[in-house]
């Protein structure tokens, strides 16, 4: 990987990585990692999925009241992580986590299958369940209720949008030099991008 091969914008880089990732049918390409800690320091981490992303960061969907939205609320600078390992490629991103508007969420909730909107209904994510069974009773019922008409969106649920501050990548490389180039954000200038190139 060369430094006069980068796209001097980050997110284009990762436009053209993600292509690639697609391109060797990769399996859940746009599957990140996502890490997280609240007002106690602990640092939680679970694997989310990408589902926009442009020049403004990069985007999710989860229950607003889950673990990891309550941990956001506390401390909104996280990490997200693409382990592309089948081509010895990672992308690390670190910024701020915030929600993106209703009309924005709405609009990728209508989208979904039917399935997942329900889900969207039986889950009070995060929270503990006697049994497997009570999940299956609830979205039976759901079934039900919303027969023959529209799923709407739980006020509970919507997206995050994660604003980079530095975005790196990272390439295998022989004998353990692997090639690592960071982008961080200038500070006196938001649209520019300074690019380091990393020891491994």
């Amino acid at each position: 990987l060369h430094r006069a091969d980068l796209d001097p914008d980050p997110v284009g880089q990762f436009r053209k990585w993600f292509g690639e990732a697609r391109a060797a049918e990769l399996p859940e390409p746009n599957a990140m990692i996502l890490s997280t800690s609240g007002a106690d320091r602990k640092v939680t981490s679970r694997t989310v999925l990408l589902k926009a992303y442009d020049a403004r960061g990069f985007v999710f969907f989860t229950n607003y009241g889950s673990r990891k939205a309550e941990q956001i609320a506390e401390n909104p600078n996280v990490s997200l992580l693409f382990p592309w390992f089948a081509m010895e490629r990672q992308v690390a991103i670190c910024g701020r986590a915030d929600k993106i508007s209703a009309a924005e969420s709405a609009a990728y909730f209508f989208s979904r299958p039917a399935g997942s909107r329900l889900g969207a209904w039986v889950s009070d994510q995060s929270r503990a369940v006697s049994s497997r069974k009570i999940l299956e009773e609830k979205f039976r019922s759901l079934v039900k209720q919303f027969a023959g008409g529209e799923i709407p969106k739980p006020e509970w649920w919507g997206g995050f949008r994660v604003v980079p501050e530095s975005i790196e990548f990272w390439q295998g490389g022989s004998n353990r030099i692997h090639d690592r180039f960071l982008y961080t954000r200038s500070a006196g200038a938001p649209d520019f991008w300074n690019i380091d190139r990393l020891q491994p």
